[in-house]
């Protein structure tokens, strides 16, 4: 029935022809072959044509813009998050720039917005999970008042396996909420949020699983991490790969959500019309109209089913999952700054990333873990650049 009114939805979809022989060049990195051709189709049907590489062609937030900035071909780009959104919106790169652009949907994306610029498409949100049966809490609830907290809990987590990566960048994200400090020489975080993060690493068992889940399901830790787009359709299928599996989606029955003062990071994937110098007037205003279309209530409806995502679009929604009714921390103002934790994140995040990767964060195998640095003597200046 739910594929029967999706069919229903993308067929009232594609009656709204633009018809229009400008091929439109997009940038995303939610660009998985199946989104990809999906939204060829939808496209197509309603009257656009558009060109968009697939994953196999290149993958991530980092490659996209980049690829933009390089290429200086692109009509529209979608996906990102707040930190790269953030860069583009204030000039960060080189050859690509946001036109100004204010769809028909703006008032109803909530805070996910960008007056003028950009606008959410998709929100997602990083998770802490834990069981609560018997290879779990036995039914005790989780409290913490920060997500690292987690090192202090008494109980066997999930780590992540390496620096890179949008979901580990977002766990870090989460991970160093608590630890700002705009004087800080270390990244902005103070000393003690370096090593909280490195008892993280230290202390949580990384098996190579995706993310966290498996490990989870199989009852190997009590707590761990995952993103929430897949959380539901994971669970659903989450017997076929375990013998005391995660049961209940939005009902859950043996697993629940550990409850954060602090709440936890979302990211919001945006999206906006890109300057060219090369596209005439006429065909500026079909990009525009593809992008109206594709944010539009009809459409995120449809993607978000047939992609198990979240959209911005409140007209979008029938119901908020519980796993997005959480506390959002990615836009509160950092203390001594004027800037969302989001664009504190932006503005640090290859500092951070330099930290992490200068003192060996995130080994795979413990038995071969680096010794832990010795935190009243380090060269911060040096460690927040990139090694040469």
């Amino acid at each position: 029935m739910k594929k029967f009114f999706l069919a229903l939805m993308i067929l009232s979809i594609a009656s709204c022809s633009y018809a229009s022989d400008y091929v439109i060049r997009i940038y995303s990195n939610s660009n998985s072959s199946e989104r990809v051709t999906w939204l060829k189709n939808e496209a197509k049907a309603a009257g656009f044509i558009i060109n968009m590489d697939d994953s196999t062609v290149y993958k991530g937030d980092t490659s996209a813009i980049q690829l933009a900035n390089e290429n200086r071909d692109g009509d529209v780009i979608f996906g990102l998050n707040e930190v790269r959104w953030s860069q583009l919106v204030n000039g960060g790169y080189e050859n690509i720039r946001v036109l100004d652009w204010t769809p028909s949907w703006a008032d109803k994306v909530g805070e996910y917005k960008y007056p003028g610029k950009a606008y959410g498409i998709v929100i997602q949100n990083i998770l802490m999970l834990y069981r609560k049966d018997e290879l779990g809490t036995k039914g005790k609830e989780l409290h913490f008042k920060h997500w690292a907290d987690l090192v202090n809990c008494g109980y066997k987590w999930y780590r992540q396996g390496r620096v890179g990566g949008t979901t580990n960048m977002n766990i870090n994200n989460a991970m160093l909420y608590a630890f700002t400090d705009p004087k800080s020489p270390a990244g902005g975080i103070s000393v003690e949020g370096w090593k909280t993060l490195w008892s993280y690493c230290a202390k949580g068992l990384y098996t190579g699983d995706s993310y966290g889940f498996d490990a989870l399901n199989r009852g190997d830790v009590q707590v761990s991490t995952f993103y929430s787009s897949s959380l539901y359709g994971n669970i659903d299928a989450a017997a076929q790969s375990s013998k005391s599996p995660l049961k209940g989606t939005t009902e859950p029955e043996n697993w629940a959500l550990v409850d954060i003062e602090d709440g936890t990071y979302y990211i919001a994937e945006y999206i906006g019309v890109l300057d060219n110098p090369k596209r005439s007037p006429e065909d500026t205003e079909t990009v525009k109209k593809f992008a109206e279309w594709f944010g539009s209530a009809e459409v995120q409806r449809a993607w978000s089913e047939e992609f198990d995502s979240y959209p911005c679009n409140a007209d979008a929604v029938d119901s908020v999952p519980p796993i997005y009714a959480l506390k959002n921390c990615a836009l509160t103002k950092v203390a001594g700054t004027d800037m969302t934790y989001a664009e504190y994140v932006g503005a640090h995040s290859s500092e951070w990333t330099n930290i992490m990767t200068n003192l060996g964060f995130y080994w795979a195998d413990n038995a071969n873990a680096p010794a832990e640095p010795d935190w009243d003597n380090l060269d911060w200046a040096t460690l927040t650049q990139k090694a040469k």
